[in-house]
């Protein structure tokens, strides 16, 4: 299937260790995974190897609709990158590099077919930026 990737990027003022710990263990994802303040993330579960699988629960506050996001790892390289495909055939690639001041986090990702393309870059680039802030505030 063909699908039209995307890319977002934000630059986290924290080191490089900090940056992957609040990207990668559940315990941190909760706080962060979501795009909107009506929504939250109950739960996160993460394998983060080779042919492991993760999971985040997506749910709005008032309790009327949530989903999983979830898929299984193909590429895991320790502070630098990390890459997934989700059940729909689309593809995930987050590269992580330090830079003056902190780490550039870069997300390439594979739009689906049924949003604009503007609202879905908008709204992942809401949940990395939730991310960025969440990361700094530690």
């Amino acid at each position: 299937m063909n699908f039209t990737a995307l890319t977002i990027e934000a630059i986290i003022e924290k080191p490089i260790e900090t940056v992957w710990a609040t990207w990668t263990l559940p315990e941190h994802i909760v706080n962060w995974s979501f795009a909107g303040e009506d929504w939250h993330c109950p739960k996160a579960t993460n394998d983060l190897r080779v042919g492991g699988t993760f999971s985040s629960t997506m749910a709005a506050k008032d309790g009327n609709m949530s989903f999983d996001f979830e898929g299984v790892y193909s590429e895991v390289v320790e502070h630098e990158k990390i890459a997934y495909g989700l059940a729909d055939g689309r593809t995930v690639s987050i590269t992580f590099e330090v830079v003056e001041g902190g780490v550039n986090v870069v997300e390439v990702f594979d739009a689906e077919k049924e949003n604009p393309l503007e609202m879905q870059q908008a709204g992942w680039q809401m949940i990395l930026n939730r991310y960025k802030t969440y990361t700094e505030s530690l």
